[in-house]
C-alpha cells in the first residue's frame, strides 16, 4: 500500500520545514510518517592513510589513534542522525500525528530512498541543505539527484510552513505535466483546495485543448479548478503569479514538454524551484 510520507531531515534550518509539512500531508490524507535521517558515507569512518612515511612503532602507534579517532567520530555522526531524528519526531507528534516511525539509515541517500519509496505517497525533502544559509542561490546538492532518481512525487519544502489553501498547476502538456493533474485529481491531499492550471505562452487552440483536458479530469473528481493561459516565459511569469496572488504550493512535472529528460530536470522547474518562496511538489 503506497500510503507512507517520507520526510528527509539532515538538521538543516529546513529541517522544521519538512517536519511541519509531512504532518500537514498526514493530517490531510490520514497517512503514516516516516522520518529518516541518511548519514553519507562521508560521515562515517575515512579511508585516508594519514601516517605518511612514518616507520617503526611511532606508526603503529600513530595508526591505532587515527583507527580510534574514526571510531569515536563515527559514534558521534551516529548519535548526531538519532538525535535530529528524535527533535524531528517531536514536531511531527505536536502537530498531531499519531504514526510516526523513524529509520536511520547508512550510505547514498539516493540508493536510500530507492530501497524505501515503494510504499511511499510522497517524498519531502528542504530546498536546501545544512549549507542553506551559505548558498541561498543554490538548490541543495541532493535534491537534483533525488528528483531524477525518485518514482514517487518530491514535495519540496520551503524555509518556513504556512497554511496552504491554493494550488498553482504549472501545465504544459507533457507527460509529467499531466501526470500531475491525474494525481490531484486522485489524491485526498488536495481536497478542499483552490486549485488554478495555468499554461505559459500563445494562446493557441491546442493550449486551451490542453487546459479544457486537465479541468474535466479534475471536474471528475470533484475539483472545480480555474485555468488561465498568461503570455511571457514560464520562469518569470509563474513566479510573479504565486508573489502576487499568493499561492500556498507549486504543482509542476519535474521535466518540461521538450526538455532532454535523460541529463537534467527541466530548466523552469529548476528555476521555480530555485526561487519560489513556496513549496513545490515534482512530479515525473
Amino acid at each position: 500500500m503506497t500510503d507512507k510520507i517520507i520526510a528527509l531531515v539532515d538538521g538543516s534550518v529546513y529541517s522544521e520545514s519538512v517536519c511541519r509539512h509531512a504532518a500537514w500531508i498526514s493530517q490531510r490524507t490520514q497517512s503514516p510518517v516516516e522520518l529518516i535521517h541518511v548519514l553519507g558515507r562521508r560521515d562515517g569512518t575515512g579511508n585516508r592513510d594519514l601516517s605518511g612515511a612514518i616507520r617503526l612503532g611511532a606508526r603503529t602507534r600513530l595508526m591505532e589513534e587515527l583507527a580510534e579517532l574514526d571510531a569515536q567520530r563515527a559514534k558521534l555522526v551516529s548519535h548526531r542522525g538519532r538525535a535530529i531524528l528524535e527533535d524531528a519526531r517531536a514536531i511531527v507528534d505536536q502537530d498531531g500525528v499519531t504514526e510516526i516511525t523513524t529509520r536511520l539509515r547508512h550510505g547514498d541517500i539516493v540508493e536510500a530512498i530507492g530501497e524505501i519509496e515503494g510504499d511511499a505517497r510522497v517524498i519531502v525533502i528542504g530546498k536546501r541543505g545544512e549549507a542553506a544559509d551559505f548558498a541561498k542561490g543554490h538548490l541543495g546538492s541532493n535534491l537534483e539527484r533525488i528528483v531524477r532518481a525518485a518514482h514517487r512525487p518530491v514535495f519540496v519544502a520551503a524555509r518556513a510552513f504556512k497554511p496552504i489553501e491554493s494550488v498553482l498547476v504549472a501545465y504544459d502538456g507533457g507527460v509529467s505535466a499531466m501526470k500531475a493533474v491525474d494525481h490531484i485529481s486522485r489524491s485526498a491531499l488536495f481536497a478542499q483546495l483552490a486549485i488554478t492550471i495555468v499554461t505559459v505562452g500563445n494562446e493557441t487552440s491546442e493550449a486551451q485543448k490542453g487546459l479544457a483536458d486537465a479541468k474535466a479530469l479534475l471536474k471528475a473528481a470533484g475539483i472545480d479548478a480555474e485555468t488561465r493561459i498568461v503570455s511571457g516565459q514560464p520562469e518569470a511569469g509563474l513566479g510573479k503569479m504565486v508573489e502576487e496572488e499568493g499561492f500556498g504550493m507549486v504543482v509542476m512535472g519535474a521535466y518540461g514538454h521538450s526538455r532532454i529528460r535523460s541529463l537534467v530536470i527541466g530548466s523552469t522547474t529548476t528555476e521555480m524551484v530555485r526561487t519560489c518562496k513556496v513549496p513545490v511538489v515534482l512530479m515525473r
